[in-house]
């Protein structure tokens, strides 16, 4: 009611709007004939026509019936006037006055009594449709219904005698027909059977009893009753047997079958279940588990079945029904798939409309499956045509509209659940009536335009000169001058109405802006005749329309267009099928089609000529993605291609095997599994995972499977027995299944778990044996059998052991080294490995023996009870490998391989292993990595590192040896972590001067070329207003003097190397002494004890080169003779610079100053020890060493002058001695460095160097190494150091000797050092003579 009051609203409100807006704005008809006769212009009618309400208000749905029943099958339709109802049945009209079952009722319905229904004769079954129809308006019609006749009754499957346990379920099945399910019931003992919570009927018809007590024992049967007799199913007998008090297995019952249901429906998954203890029953749905407690929608049936209400989209998926009773439990899985009825999202609109106008009624519609949609007017589907023209798949346009085109248009959707209809009335305008809604939505863009109501006056005469400037096969222009009667034209527009010849059906195009005299026509047929006719308009409305113009477009080359609807699906792992459709405009008989298909990756296209709509592809790649298109071919040729589609073949199990399989023995009861997938071209699918296999080598025993999901590469088995070898395999997965396993591969666990916490020890011994192209190694395992072994790794070269390196199994004791050239020098190396790392290499070298050399081989075997057999043709490794260094952390390898063609393309499954490592730490181990091109990007390496690199090719399960080796250093970088244990110690005796320690950065990244010691007293002052103190080189410390008594201080380091400058240390406090006595609070430099020893340097020469004993005996006694007389000349020279000695300079001790230090000694004349010999190689002069009496001597040190006024002057009588001192004082005493706050202010810095440290090499000085002899603290004997000894200064540095320098030994001290040169004299005739 509410409708027929709104649509009566409407109709009132818009006749009155109409009616006043013809009144303003009437508009004469068009046509020459009115304007020629100059009659007044005609109203057209007093008002508009407007839309009728007309629509159904009751719709007949499916229906199910039985033999002999009435049917009634409701419709109502709405309009005014009354609608006339008809029936249609399977498309035909019913006539309804002659038959007597069948009988229309006052509303509309149709109402079948005694329906009819057969075997051979079913009359009353079928669709049925509704037809309402208005004589002046038209027709529309209803949605179809499905009367359906439930058969004659029929048993599918009928109850069987059986057995249950009190407390389990029984079932008891009554198969029946889909409609007859309704008509079914039970009975128990010939009595009705009352169903309940505890015993149900499925949708089958299936009887479902739980929890079965002795009650439920007897004779049960079912029964149909569809109108006729009933039909009743054979009786069985239910027996309860008492619980037995033991488990039997779970077994299923009744198990969930795939269902197809609709939106709005309910359905039920039947799941019954027996078993000892009872099961309980739960669901799952899509991994996720249901709760029937809490749900609504969701409950749980007698027996475990699930009962699905008012079933949504989202109820789609799997459904696993589960059985559990505590001992063990099974599952059962049914697929739900949910369609929903076709809806409307977009019902269509009614339209006003002039004739020779284009219009569209848009319709969307969704439902599951797609629905299909038809065009119905007035009742009659509606055909393709030129001028009625499905477009965007549903909509529907109708070109060049005529009168007969008005009425009722309907679109109906269907698809497999249902259909539905939906409507929309078109009504034509004449011309002098305007259209009242604008812009319309539903008309097209060439006919939108000029639709203003018009005014009296004037109208235009006929546009002259009409002609087709330009005629193609698909398209016309026109062009045409001014109307007489309008001369300049500037206001007027105009519009070309043309048709095909002989079809009177009028379509028209208009000008896009007033004063345009050109129009094209589009979307012509090419050879084909049209009229066309140019009208103009102005404010008061359309005028004369020119004479007919005849024009014929130009004939093609008529190739077919495009084949419609291309489909491309996969039926098996190597087949797809592409099926398409005849091209809409064909242009002729097709002759035939080209599939052209191409796999994705490549640029091949292949092709092959078809005479059918179908075609399938066989000996496709398994699991590869193909792009599919077709060509259509008629007598003039190729036509458009289709557009690509795309499909991939179905996976299956992989065809190979897994690659690169290996084992790792852990201990004595684990190994671990590693292995790589098979090539991607041998997948054939998604790998899901992988199965293990594996058994004891000793005997046929049982093999034992392991499943490993993922994509995991490497699985630990444990559990296993000690000193057991065992056999393995490993085979990939796909949903499809398993692949080939690899070959089985043997390890054996450890009698014992040994220690795998260090590198193995050194073997125990290294035999070779050569041969003229091979030698024979030989090897003993390490004496310290307590840590593991995994193998060994022998590594030979000509010259080097690094040039190739081969690693056998830790069973091994010999190996023969092969394809070596003759009279070759080979050097051989042997290292037991583990995971940690390798061990210490024993060496030894061999010459292969010439080609000439016939003397019989014999070969020896060393308790060998493993021997790998060689392959009978092993691929040869890369060569050529180089490594291109790109930054700090990348180095490019590339090779090249000789086994493939010249232009070094790969063409096969080969690929290459690239392993790399650095020597630092010695026991890193190799990282690898595969590629299957000639080149590989290593990453993540450490800066200013150097790596070596090898590469190796496999082919199958044929491999290489590892290639030569390439090695490359990563460029600097910056340093990335700050100098460590930074410690602060103050003097000794000085407590303004401290010294700081430090050790280099974990990260250097490159050579440490400097440090910037950072201090101050406020720890949280800018960076910048901390006193900055360079070091350069990579000294480990630094001396800082004229510091506040009492004072804190915190320090800071920042390290340097050629890339800049890295991050700085963490503030290190420090406290300078209360008074000079005490000292500052810190920490100390370790005290390195009486018993300290430097390294030994053992019997090498400074130059690291052996030197025999002989030779050095040859040497110290020339050395020795050629020294004794420039020690006389020493010694005269010292007693006359003791003459000229004052005696302000006997009383300190002498100090001298190096071009790039200073040296400074403590102590004073009463510390001065006879002079150590240091034998210079080739100045061979006297160099005295200080001895000081601290029991531990670190550093010493003496002030540098502030300034040239504080230097005593000498004569020159001095230069020489003074020369020789400051040599003779350089020693193994480092360059000290000194810095002060006041240095800052004129001070020179002093230098400073700690004991142990490497002292810097001066530049444009000449070095020499040389061994010295001392006596150390405690009379203990310290080995030979190497020395740094600088050529004489120049004259203006020798001035700057120290004011407190003393040239001379006192008279008795130089007595006894005469002694002393004397014994030294006798020692050495002595070895002269020896």
């Amino acid at each position: 009611m509410a409708a027929e009051r709104g649509a009566r609203r409407l109709f009132s409100t818009s006749s009155l709007w109409l009616y006043c807006l013809l009144l303003l704005f009437g508009r004469p008809a068009p046509g020459a004939a009115a304007a020629r006769s100059g009659s007044p212009p005609q109203s057209a009618g007093a008002s508009i026509r407007t839309f009728t309400p007309f629509y159904f208000l009751v719709e007949p749905v499916d229906t199910l019936s039985v033999r002999g029943s009435s049917v009634i099958l409701n419709c109502s339709a709405y309009s005014e006037p009354s609608p006339k109802i008809e029936w249609k049945k399977d498309g035909t009209f019913l006539n309804l006055v002659s038959d007597d079952r069948r009988q229309l009722l006052p509303d509309g319905s149709l109402f079948i009594s005694n329906v009819v229904h057969s075997k051979h004769n079913k009359p009353d079954e079928g669709y049925y449709q509704c037809v309402a129809t208005v004589d002046s308006l038209g027709t529309i019609v209803s949605r179809t219904a499905k009367l359906t006749v439930a058969g004659l009754p029929r048993f599918t499957s009928q109850p069987e005698p059986s057995s249950v346990y009190a407390g389990n379920s029984a079932i008891l099945n009554c198969e029946v027909n889909a409609d007859l399910v309704p008509f079914v019931r039970w009975e128990q003992n010939r009595q009705p059977l009352l169903l309940d919570d505890r015993v149900i009927k499925l949708p089958g018809g299936t009887l479902v009893i739980s929890n079965v007590t002795e009650g439920d024992g007897g004779l049960y049967r079912c029964i149909i009753e569809s109108g006729g007799p009933p039909k009743y199913s054979d009786e069985a007998e239910l027996k309860v047997l008492p619980d037995p008090e033991e488990t039997l297995s779970l077994v299923f019952l009744k198990q969930p079958s795939s269902l197809v249901r609709v939106i709005g429906q309910s359905t039920v998954l039947p799941c019954v279940a027996s078993g000892l203890p009872a099961p309980a029953m739960r669901w799952m749905k899509n991994e996720e588990t249901l709760d029937t407690e809490g749900s609504e929608r969701l409950v749980l049936l007698a027996g475990g079945s699930l009962e699905i209400s008012d079933i949504t989209e989202d109820d789609a998926g799997t459904y696993f029904c589960i059985a559990d009773n505590g001992n063990e439990t099974i599952e059962a899985q049914a697929e739900l798939t949910v369609q929903a009825q076709p809806e409307f999202l977009k019902q269509p609109a009614n339209i006003y409309a002039h004739e020779s106008m284009d219009i569209v009624f848009e319709c969307e519609v969704t439902g599951k499956p797609t629905p299909t949609v038809k065009w119905v007017k007035n009742g009659d589907m509606v055909i393709p045509s030129d001028y009625f023209k499905i477009v965007k798949e549903h909509n529907l346009q109708v070109l060049g509209l005529v009168k007969s085109d008005e009425g009722f248009y309907q679109c109906i959707a269907e698809n497999d659940v249902g259909n539905a209809q939906a409507g929309a009335q078109l009504i034509i305008l004449e011309h002098d009536v305007a259209i009242p809604t604008l812009p319309p939505t539903s008309l097209t863009s060439a006919t939108t335009d000029h639709l203003a109501p018009a005014t009296t006056g004037p109208l235009p005469s006929a546009p002259r000169d009409v002609v087709a400037s330009l005629v193609s096969t698909r398209f016309i222009k026109l062009t045409w001058r001014t109307p007489a009667s309008d001369p300049h034209g500037d206001n007027l527009t105009y519009s070309v109405f043309y048709t095909k010849e002989g079809i009177a059906r009028e379509r028209v195009e208009n000008t896009s802006r007033p004063g345009e005299m050109q129009v094209t026509i589009q979307n012509l047929m090419p050879a084909t005749v049209y009229i066309f006719r140019v009208v103009a308009q102005n404010k008061h409305g359309f005028g004369e329309s020119s004479a007919p113009l005849r024009v014929e477009t130009q004939p093609e080359v008529q190739l077919p267009g495009p084949a419609p609807n291309i489909r491309a699906y996969a039926t098996s792992p190597t087949s797809i099928t592409v099926t398409w459709e005849t091209p809409l405009s064909g242009n002729g008989e097709i002759q035939n089609y080209k599939l052209y298909y191409m796999e994705k990756g490549t640029d091949k296209e292949q092709d092959v000529d078809i005479s059918s709509h179908s075609y399938t592809l066989n000996g496709l790649k398994k699991y590869t993605e193909y792009s599919f298109r077709v060509v259509a071919y008629n007598k003039h040729g190729p036509g458009v291609s289709t557009q690509d589609v795309a499909v991939r073949t179905l996976s299956d199990v992989p065809s190979a095997a897994p690659q690169n399989l290996s084992l790792e023995v852990r201990n004595s009861k684990s190994i671990m599994i590693h292995w790589q997938p098979p090539s991607p071209a041998t997948q054939n699918g998604q790998i899901t995972g992988y199965k293990i296999r594996y058994r004891k080598a000793s005997r046929k025993s049982d093999v034992t499977e392991t499943l490993v999901t993922g994509t995991q590469l490497s699985q630990l088995i444990e559990g296993l027995d000690r000193g057991t070898e065992y056999n393995f395999r490993v085979a990939a997965l796909t949903v499809n299944g398993t692949g080939p396993a690899t070959d089985w591969l043997s390890a054996e666990t450890f009698e014992s778990d040994l220690d795998e916490t260090r590198v193995p020890e050194v073997p125990s011994s290294l035999h070779v044996r050569p041969l003229v192209t091979s030698i024979v190694v030989s090897w003993t395992p390490p004496e310290n059998q307590n840590i593991v072994v995994r193998g060994y790794a022998i590594g030979y070269g000509i010259g080097s052991p690094h040039a190739q390196t081969i690693k056998v199994d830790y069973k091994q004791r010999y190996y023969t080294i092969e394809n070596l050239d003759p009279s070759s020098h080979y050097v051989i190396t042997l290292k037991a490995f583990n995971n940690v790392g390798e061990g210490i290499p024993l060496y030894e070298s061999a010459v292969t023996r010439p080609h000439t050399d016939t003397s019989e081989v014999d070969l020896f075997v060393i308790n060998a009870p493993y021997t790998p057999v060689p392959d009978p043709t092993p691929m040869m490794p890369p060569v050529g490998v180089q490594a291109s260094i790109l930054s700090h952390d990348t180095i490019r390898i590339t090779w090249a391989d000789n086994s493939l063609p010249k232009h070094q393309k790969i063409t096969d499954s080969r690929y290459y292993t690239v392993r790399w490592k650095t020597n630092i730490p010695a026991n890193t181990k190799y990282k690898n990595a595969n590629a299957t091109t000639l080149s590989y990007l290593v990453t993540g390496l450490k800066p200013n590192t150097l790596y070596e690199f090898s590469v190796m090719v496999t082919k199958g399960r044929r491999s290489s040896t590892w290639s030569m080796t390439a090695h490359g250093t990563t460029f600097e970088l910056v340093p990335t972590s700050p100098p460590k244990d930074v410690t602060v110690v103050s003097k000794e005796g000085k407590p303004r001067t401290i010294i700081v320690n430090w050790q280099p950065p974990s990260e250097a990244n490159g050579k440490i070329t400097g440090y910037i010691i950072y201090y101050s007293t406020d720890v949280n002052a800018e960076i910048h207003d901390w006193v900055i103190e360079p070091v350069v080189g990579n000294r480990l410390t630094h001396q800082i003097q004229e510091l506040t008594l009492d004072t804190p201080y915190y320090f800071k380091i920042q390290a340097r190397n050629s890339k800049g400058m890295g991050p700085m240390s963490e503030a290190v406090q420090f406290r300078t002494p209360k008074a000079s006595g005490s000292s500052g609070k810190g920490s100390r430099l370790p005290d390195l004890g009486s018993d300290y020893k430097p390294p030994m340097s053992g019997s090498n020469s400074p130059h690291g080169s052996p030197t025999s004993p002989l030779d050095s005996n040859m040497l110290l006694v020339i050395i020795v003779s050629v020294g004794v007389i420039t020690i006389v000349v020493v010694v005269i020279i010292a007693v006359f610079c003791t003459r000229r000695t004052t005696s302000h300079q006997k009383k300190k001790r002498a100090a001298c100053k190096s071009v790039n230090g200073s040296h400074k000694y403590k102590g004073n004349s009463k510390d001065v020890k006879p002079p150590d010999l240091w034998i210079h190689h080739e100045r061979l002069e006297l160099k005295p060493i200080d001895k000081s009496p601290d029991p531990n001597p670190i550093m010493t040190d003496t002030p540098i002058p502030r300034n040239s006024q504080d230097i005593t002057p000498v004569d020159n009588s001095m230069d020489s001695n003074i020369h020789q001192r400051r040599n003779s004082y350089r020693g193994h005493e480092s360059e000290d460095s000194m810095s002060t706050l006041a240095g800052r202010r004129g001070m020179r810095p002093k230098m400073m160097m700690p004991f142990d440290s490497q002292p810097p090499q001066p530049l444009n000085h000449h070095i020499h190494s040389v061994k010295t002899a001392s006596i150390g603290t405690l009379g203990r004997s310290r080995p030979p150091m190497p020395v740094v000894v600088p050529s004489a200064p120049e004259v203006q540095e020798t001035t700057r000797m120290l004011e407190d320098s003393e040239s001379s030994y006192e008279p008795d001290e130089l007595t006894k050092e005469m002694a002393h040169l004397e014994g030294l004299m006798k020692d050495l005739n002595a070895i002269t003579t020896a």
